[in-house]
C-alpha cells in the first residue's frame, strides 16, 4: 500500500479557517477528495492521511465525516484543544470514529510557543504517551528549542515532525536546525514526514537541488524506518504542483534507496505509526 501520509481538504464556507484569506487566492477555494483523486491515480497512492487545517473540534468531525465517504481516507488526525480541561473528552469523542488515528499539536501557532511546555501540555502529552497515541508535532525551525525541552518531559511521545521542522529553506540555512533535528531523532519513537518542504523555499525561485541536504540529514538521522512521505496537498500549491513535490523528493533521494526502502518511506512506516489495519 502506498501513502501520502499529510495532506488536507477544506470547505472554505464553514468558517473556522482563520489562515486561509481571500488574500490567498490559491488556496482560497474548497479543496476536497474529487480534486485529489487524479493525482493519487497518477503516482498509484492508495490512501492518504488527512490532516486537520483548523483548531476546531467541528473540523475535526467534518473530516472523519470526509473518511465515512472515500475510501481514499485512510485516517484522520485531529485536534483537540488542551487547553480545556475537558480535552480527554474531546478526544474520546472523536476516537469513537474508527478512522481516528490521533491529534495535532500546533505549536506553530501558538503565540508563546512555551505554552506547549505549561503542566497541563505536559500532563496530558504524558497521558498520550502512555496510551501510545500518535501525535504530529507541527512547529517552526526557531521552535526547536521548546520542542526538545518538551521530549525531555515526555520522551515516550509516539510523534511525528511535521514538514522537517520547517527549516529555512529560503535562505539555504542548514544550521542549527541540522543539530536540533538530530537531537530530535535521538528519540526513538519519533518519525519525521519529509513534506511541506516546497513553502519553506523561495515559492517563485527554487530547483531541486535546494532540498537535497535537507532531505539527506533526514534519511541520516531517522533512517529510513521513521521516515514518511507527505504532500501537504493543497497548501504546497503555493510553491509547486503535486508531481513537483514528487519529484523534489525523488531527487533529493540521489537514487539510494531500494525498493524496500522507498515502500517504507511511501505507506509502510505511516501504516505502522498511525497502526493502520
Amino acid at each position: 500500500m502506498r501513502l501520502d501520509a499529510h495532506q488536507h481538504y477544506w470547505r472554505i464556507n464553514r468558517g473556522d479557517y482563520g489562515w486561509i484569506t481571500p488574500e490567498v487566492t490559491t488556496l482560497y477555494r474548497d479543496y476536497l477528495p474529487e480534486d485529489l483523486l487524479p493525482h493519487l491515480n497518477k503516482h498509484k497512492i492508495d490512501q492518504t492521511i488527512l490532516v486537520q487545517a483548523a483548531p476546531t473540534i467541528e473540523e475535526s468531525q467534518f473530516l472523519l465525516e470526509l473518511s465515512d465517504k472515500y475510501d481514499s481516507i485512510a485516517g484522520v488526525v485531529g485536534w483537540i484543544d488542551l487547553d480545556q480541561p475537558n480535552y480527554l473528552e474531546q478526544f474520546n469523542e472523536l476516537a469513537k470514529h474508527p478512522k481516528f488515528l490521533g491529534f495535532r499539536l500546533n505549536i506553530q501557532d501558538m503565540t508563546d510557543e512555551t505554552t506547549a511546555l505549561k503542566d497541563h501540555y505536559i500532563e496530558a502529552l504524558r497521558y498520550f504517551a502512555k496510551e501510545d497515541v500518535p501525535v504530529d508535532l507541527l512547529f517552526v525551525h526557531h521552535q526547536f528549542p521548546t520542542v526538545l525541552k518538551l521530549l525531555e518531559q515526555v520522551p515516550n511521545l509516539r510523534g511525528v515532525v511535521d514538514h522537517l521542522g520547517k527549516p529555512d529553506i529560503a535562505s539555504q540555512k542548514f544550521e542549527p536546525w541540522n543539530e536540533h533535528i538530530k537531537e530530535i531523532a535521538s528519540y526513538e519513537n519519533i518519525y519525521c514526514k519529509l513534506s511541506g518542504m516546497v513553502t519553506e523555499a523561495n515559492h517563485d525561485h527554487w530547483n531541486k537541488d535546494d532540498f537535497v541536504q535537507y532531505i539527506q540529514h533526514i534519511l541520516d538521522t531517522f533512517g529510513i524506518n521513521r521516515v514518511m512521505f507527505g504532500s501537504d496537498w493543497p497548501v504546497c500549491l503555493l510553491a509547486g504542483t503535486y508531481d513537483e513535490v514528487v519529484e523534489v523528493l525523488k531527487h533529493g533521494l540521489q537514487h539510494r534507496l531500494s525498493d524496500n526502502d522507498l515502500a517504507k518511506l511511501f505507506g509502510l512506516n505511516a501504516k505502522r505509526f498511525y497502526k493502520l489495519t
